[in-house]
């Protein structure tokens, strides 16, 4: 099989700046961030809207894509595991998935909630969160 090519869709931009700041999977984020969609993608914005549940997919861009085994969630005391059975941001492809509350729209920029996430990071997708055919919402 060929290449696969991957193109960003815009930008994060957070107060998170080193892995050790970003919150464990396990952790509910209260941090917040923007989301800076490239212009030329400004119309698959439409339908967005604020207290929306988005789905966000990253390209981790700092991961380190030789690690195959990791501990779980860094725990020393457990035994390695293959990186297909974690959440792990390491990875051969690094691509993180965040549920993220959209707190405001202003033109091409999401204003977030619940960020884990490192600043700067690649966006490669949004997608909507949908539980029993209604946006998903988290409380304010």
């Amino acid at each position: 099989m060929g290449a696969i090519t991957l193109n960003p869709i815009g930008i994060l931009h957070c107060g998170l700046k080193s892995r050790d700041a970003t919150p464990r999977n396990y952790d509910v984020s209260q941090h917040r961030g923007t989301i800076e969609i490239y212009p030329q993608f400004r119309a698959a914005l439409q339908g967005i809207c604020k207290g929306d549940t988005i789905v966000v997919l990253f390209w981790l861009d700092r991961a380190d894509r030789t690690v195959l085994q990791v501990h779980p969630r860094g725990d020393t005391s457990r035994p390695k595991r293959g990186v297909f059975s974690t959440r792990s941001p390491v990875r051969p492809n690094p691509i993180a998935v965040s549920e993220l509350l959209v707190e405001k729209i202003e033109d091409t920029v999401l204003s977030v909630k619940g960020v884990d996430i490192l600043d700067n990071t690649p966006v490669i997708d949004i997608k909507s969160s949908i539980v029993s055919g209604r946006r998903k919402q988290q409380p304010g």
